[in-house]
């Protein structure tokens, strides 16, 4: 069924009450409509997160496309779904970075190594999953534990605004903020969902105006660890890129057991996620897709592994596609294999991606520090959504603790050369020290297991 789909009708549209099904499609024009529809949903936050994390836009966006294909093939077509940049890695990428010298080449390697080992163990779990059934992620990984450690990974976050962000241009930064929450806020519908991007693009007309009328800035600059005088914006990356050709593939990468501690608590949180959005899509199309989760984690974990292998960015369902999809009510899988198609076109423009690497960082200020917060929000959400009782100190302490831990960055040296910070010590005190107390005290879990990982805005807006 990978290539084969059966025509939905005259295929021009739908009756009321019906749906595209995964192995239909529409007519192909209509279809490629429905995949750029689908390339736009995605694109925003595909190469907003390489930006932050410090990885190369233009392979993000065309190795979403490639883990697109292979998620579509390794699910054998029946879970329709795109794999974007994950957000869920942002917090270990910062961390290995400044353990391995910061922006550069080697560090790059450093990242994209560790995340490949995530990848693997990713796909190794979800051929747990698939062997032992789903409910073995909700015996290991209750709500409490999930939802801590997505809070973690966004809040634990924070000091990379305030060190890195903020201090490059200040005034931009707040300003790319307020703009970002009223996008947010005032655009329903598409736009509403793109409002981050909309803020990002908003600050970087601002500070190439603020160049024209202020001239230089002296502040913080990220790219010497200095203050200086420099231009809040340079094309001159842009002018030298070529406008059509292969990427810089940035390979091979390099392995440090350390790195990999570091980023490995973004699989919970990967886990959760792709069990909440393909759950989701299940709800929509009507189907039982309990038989394809172990799948869709092993698509998405060799998804991550094929991306990172020459130098892109983690991988993940994405609910934002999900969100099309609920207001087309067109679920072919067809649409998906035309939307990786064109990631993969768009990706082979390298003057594109100098230009969204030449983003400032007084505008990524104003957008991480609501992209973090959001991040670390969806935690409580899940919390919330599951009743997870806090009135049992079981659930309270190790999660309080290691909630902290991260914020702090908190370090602790284990060896002469080894160490656990932040978020990777987090979410050990978090899941170690859940389950010993849970032990301890001798009674099952009470919360309801559930919940679901995204930064998507309501589908039926």
């Amino acid at each position: 069924m990978a290539f084969r789909w059966t025509m939905h009708g005259d295929g021009r549209g739908l009756a009321p009450g019906e749906v595209v099904k995964p192995d239909e499609r529409l007519s192909w024009p209509r279809t490629i409509g429905i995949g750029a529809q689908h390339v736009i949903a995605m694109f925003g936050a595909t190469f907003v997160f390489p930006l932050v994390m410090g990885l190369d836009p233009n392979i993000a966006v065309m190795m979403s496309g490639v883990a697109t294909i292979l998620f579509l093939l390794i699910t054998q077509g029946k879970v329709p779904s795109y794999l974007g940049t994950s957000a869920s890695f942002v917090g270990g990428v910062v961390a290995v970075r400044a353990a391995f010298g910061g922006d550069t080449p080697a560090a790059d390697k450093v990242v994209t190594g560790a995340i490949l080992v995530a990848g693997l163990v990713l796909a190794l779990c979800g051929v747990a999953i698939h062997v032992l059934g789903v409910q073995i992620i909700h015996r290991i990984f209750p709500p409490v534990v999930t939802g801590a450690v997505v809070m973690l990974i966004g809040f634990g976050l924070a000091y990379v605004v305030a060190d890195v962000y903020w201090p490059q241009d200040p005034w931009i930064a707040l300003i790319t903020m307020i703009a970002t929450f009223v996008f947010i806020v005032l655009f329903r519908g598409f736009l509403g969902r793109i409002g981050v991007l909309l803020g990002l693009v908003f600050g970087f007309v601002l500070s190439w105006i603020a160049d024209k009328v202020f001239g230089n800035i002296t502040a913080y600059n990220a790219g010497t660890g200095k203050i200086d005088t420099h231009p809040r914006v340079s094309f001159q990356a842009v002018a030298d890129a070529d406008l059509f050709g292969l990427p810089h593939f940035n390979m091979p990468p390099s392995f440090h057991v350390s790195a990999v501690l570091v980023v490995l608590p973004a699989v919970i949180a990967l886990i959760a996620e792709n069990v909440g959005h393909v759950k989701a899509v299940g709800q929509m199309t009507g189907a039982d897709v309990d038989p394809q989760m172990g799948k869709a984690i092993i698509a998405d974990g060799v998804g991550t592994a094929v991306a990172t292998a020459v130098g892109g960015s983690p991988t993940t369902t994405y609910a934002e596609n999900i969100g099309v999809m609920a207001a087309t009510r067109v679920y072919s899988t067809a649409a998906y294999y035309i939307a990786a198609v064109i990631a993969i076109l768009f990706g082979l423009s390298p003057k594109f991606g100098a230009l969204v690497a030449a983003t400032p960082g007084g505008v990524l200020g104003g957008v991480t520090v609501i992209l973090y917060g959001m991040i670390g929000l969806l935690g409580a959400k899940i919390w919330v959504e599951n009743r997870v009782d806090f009135a049992d100190p079981v659930n309270m302490v190790p999660i309080g603790a290691g909630i902290i831990l991260a914020i702090g960055p908190v370090t602790h040296q284990i060896t002469g050369d080894f160490s656990l910070a932040g978020i990777a010590l987090g979410t050990i005190v978090v899941l170690a020290g859940y389950h010993l107390l849970r032990a301890i005290a001798g009674r099952r879990a009470k919360e309801v297991t559930g919940g679901e990982i995204g930064l998507e805005r309501d589908p039926a807006v």
